[in-house]
């Protein structure tokens, strides 16, 4: 019995030192009153998550930005300029010695090639040669002789033409990669307003904690001054010989416990304070001296539930749910492509161009333009692939990724309505533990009463005080937990309900 007095009274001593570190902790703090809008409005400016996820849209934007420069002109330009020279020799076939020759050739080209949306591949060009030199010519006695040739002139302009039929004609890879990154810009919209409307729950649940941590210090509060009151009646008792000492250990115990339990919510207090403020503000330091103190009120609100509603809205409203949905589709597109690589190609060939040949530019370029020497071409191109192994393979493969797509957004669907049922029914739950733990805590109160009544008068026990003592400080903070759980779970419901942004009037543009 000694030996459990002193562990008592060391559990009091300890208890008692460190109660005034943590009110200092909490005194040195500055108050910054906040509400759960003004909360909500700080997480979606400076929360990190959504910082990080915000940049995802916009880094699919220049993505799809940068896909189309499948159809983007490409303009190219040359200029050569050559010399050849030719030793001459004896000529086997006439028995004659030829002349050395000498050629000098100029050559330009500019070209301009590009596709359609329709997968017309075009090759546009004009090209200019110019050469002159010294050339062998044969006389009219049969013998060989070098003579000068001016600059000879000779332009060609054009188009040459390839438009698949089958294969790549109503996708190819190059527009299929602008599909898919059209659809992975909605992918990335939706995990964004995921995002936001989860870490607005999560900003919610953290409020409501914190409001719970501090109502509940009140209430250890509570019970530290109903053992302090009576530790001090008991030993008055004591000390006029109506009361054994084991009854004033009793109480001891019972102070030392309620200040133990008082530390304790000022700890969870605190890390309550830590979690919401790590959702509110990329700047921890700089709000690490505040003490937040929620100016929002844990009401008993009723609310009203339809089930059916909720489940149209949900599979309407959730952004993870569309989000499957565009995954699908995505899904759908690259099937589309694969498909199509297992025709084979047949292309439409043609070109159509003129050219020219004179001595002097101006002429030349005349004769193209008179059309003096047109050029024209058409035909088909076929290819059949014999075997088709890897273009077969990959179809299977995406067409089983798109049944699994499909299955995935199902499974989803179900899930949904499951959560949303089940949060229902937590929200229903918790608003009816309301009415319970409060009448609980009234008759708690009342019990109390009338027993230290009885122990004024003799007819009770410190026992049974202590005991009512303890019910009703279990009773208050059930009270107050209920009332937190009630509006947690609601935001939990609208959460999976996916009405969250809608109720908070958080509109987030692209």
């Amino acid at each position: 019995m000694r030996l459990i007095g002193i562990a008592l009274l060391m559990g009091f001593s300890w208890a008692a030192l460190a109660q005034p570190n943590a009110t200092t902790q909490a005194t040195n703090a500055v108050a910054r009153p906040i509400s759960l809008q003004e909360s909500v409005q700080l997480a979606l400016q400076h929360n990190l998550g959504l910082q990080i996820e915000r940049l995802s849209p916009e880094i699919s934007r220049f993505n799809l930005a940068g896909s189309y420069s499948y159809y983007d002109p490409v303009f190219s330009l040359r200029g050569e300029q050559s010399f050849r020279s030719s030793p001459g020799g004896f000529n086997s076939s006439l028995g004659l010695q030829t002349p050395p020759s000498d050629t000098w050739t100029e050559h330009f080209t500019a070209g301009l090639v590009g596709r359609t949306p329709t997968g017309l591949k075009y090759d546009m060009g004009a090209d200019l040669m110019r050469t002159s030199g010294t050339f062998p010519v044969v006389n009219t006695n049969g013998t060989f002789s070098s003579v000068d040739r001016p600059f000879q002139y000779r332009p060609d302009v054009g188009i040459n033409l390839t438009q698949p039929l089958l294969r790549d004609f109503w996708t190819d890879a190059d527009r299929t990669a602008i599909k898919v990154n059209k659809s992975l810009v909605r992918i990335a919209e939706y995990l964004f307003e995921f995002q936001v409307s989860d870490t607005v729950n999560r900003v919610e649940q953290a409020y409501f904690d914190l409001i719970y941590a501090q109502e509940n210090i009140k209430v250890q509060e509570k019970a530290l001054e109903l053992a302090d009151r009576l530790l001090e009646e008991n030993r008055k008792r004591v000390e006029i010989g109506t009361m054994a000492p084991l009854d004033e250990k009793q109480s001891q115990s019972q102070r030392a416990t309620a200040l133990a339990d008082l530390i304790v919510a000022h700890s969870v207090y605190g890390t309550a304070q830590n979690v919401l403020k790590n959702l509110i503000t990329d700047k921890y330091a700089q709000w690490h001296g505040y003490k937040l103190e929620p100016t929002d009120k844990l009401l008993a609100l009723p609310a009203s539930f339809t089930l059916v509603d909720s489940w149209s809205k949900a599979l309407s409203a959730r952004a993870d749910y569309k989000q499957l949905k565009e995954e699908l589709q995505r899904q759908n597109i690259i099937l589309k492509y694969d498909y199509n690589q297992l025709f084979p190609a047949l292309d439409l060939i043609g070109s159509l161009g003129r050219s020219g040949l004179a001595a002097t530019l101006g002429d030349s370029v005349e004769q193209v333009r008179g059309g003096d020497f047109p050029r024209w071409s058409g035909g088909a191109v076929l290819t059949i692939p014999l075997m088709r192994t890897r273009e077969r393979s990959t179809y299977q493969r995406d067409k089983a990724a798109q049944k699994q797509a499909l299955l995935q957004l199902k499974k989803l669907e179900e899930d949904i309505l499951v959560q949303v049922d089940d949060s229902m029914g937590t929200a229903r739950s918790n608003f009816q533990r309301i009415q319970a733990t409060r009448a609980a805590r009234e008759f708690a109160e009342a019990a109390l009463q009338a027993e230290e009544t009885r122990l004024a008068n003799g007819k009770s026990t410190t026992f049974v005080v202590l005991q009512l003592q303890s019910n009703l400080t279990k009773a208050r903070s059930a009270e107050i937990q209920a009332l937190a759980d009630y509006q947690k779970s609601l935001a939990i419901f609208y959460f999976r309900e996916g009405t969250t942004l809608e109720r908070n009037k958080i509109v987030i543009t692209k």
